[in-house]
């Protein structure tokens, strides 16, 4: 199963220039780094990435990390990766358009 992180572009270079990706800081602040499947992958876009912008699109095969599936949104299993993701297991990384942000009807 391909699992998918979105990562601001900037972070995403540092991690390129360590050859290891370390998390974003609410991933170090968690204790492990967060992902999402396909499915999931809309909603966490809507949640914690609307309307910003420069953002890349992390792919990996979930076969590929030591992963924990654990419950988050509404119980959802989601992939977690307890350590760093080394940058040999990423399959691609593409430019990420989060939808915008929505605005309270007033």
């Amino acid at each position: 199963m391909t699992i998918y992180k979105i990562v601001p572009a900037a972070l995403w270079r540092e991690a390129e220039a360590a050859g290891v990706f370390a998390g974003s800081p609410v991933d170090v602040q968690d204790g492990f780094i967060h992902f999402s499947t396909e499915t999931q992958l809309p909603g966490t876009a809507a949640k914690h990435f609307a309307g910003q912008t420069d953002l890349l699109l992390v792919s990996l095969s979930s076969e590929r990390v030591d992963l924990r599936w654990e419950p988050s949104r509404g119980g959802e299993l989601f992939p977690h990766l307890y350590g760093v993701l080394p940058l040999s297991a990423v399959e691609s990384v593409e430019p990420f358009e989060a939808p915008p942000r929505h605005e309270p009807d007033r």
